[in-house]
């Protein structure tokens, strides 16, 4: 028996999206849209002394399955820095594409697993992650300029 695409957890986590509110001026803002749903994800970021996330500001509209990864991502993106975001987007990837039988190394990816089959959904899945790890990287070389 799979796992339900969407499920009770996958909707909570839609409806609880952390830092839903853009910052007003932020070091980098990234917006990544998915041209295979049209689902858009747009981060904006501070980071701290020490290059790591201080603020995070989400702005979403996607499915579900976007919304719960979003989600998921700004539980657990403050304090992260951009090469560590970086390369939680690169296993998300990876795993998605059947590079790999375990989840990344981040609170509640093993959530997504019934959507491994479903190739059409992962764009969605991983704009959030994309865009968080592009807006440190951005706000990182501002920072050192």
């Amino acid at each position: 028996m799979t796992a339900p695409l969407y499920n009770t957890e996958i909707l909570r986590l839609a409806a609880t999206i952390p830092h839903h509110q853009r910052l007003p001026n932020p070091m980098a803002s990234v917006e990544k849209r998915s041209p295979v749903c049209g689902s858009g994800v747009t981060v904006d970021v501070d980071l701290d002394g020490a290059g790591r996330v201080a603020a995070l500001g989400i702005q979403v509209r996607a499915c579900a399955l976007g919304q719960a990864s979003a989600s998921l991502m700004g539980a657990h993106a403050v304090g992260r820095t951009a090469a560590e975001l970086d390369a939680t987007r690169a296993a998300l990837t990876r795993w998605l594409a059947g590079e790999g039988d375990t989840p990344p190394d981040w609170p509640g990816l093993a959530l997504f697993t019934p959507a491994l089959p479903y190739s059409a959904r992962h764009p969605s899945i991983r704009l959030a992650f994309e865009a968080v790890a592009e807006a440190a990287a951005r706000a990182g070389t501002e920072r050192a300029a």
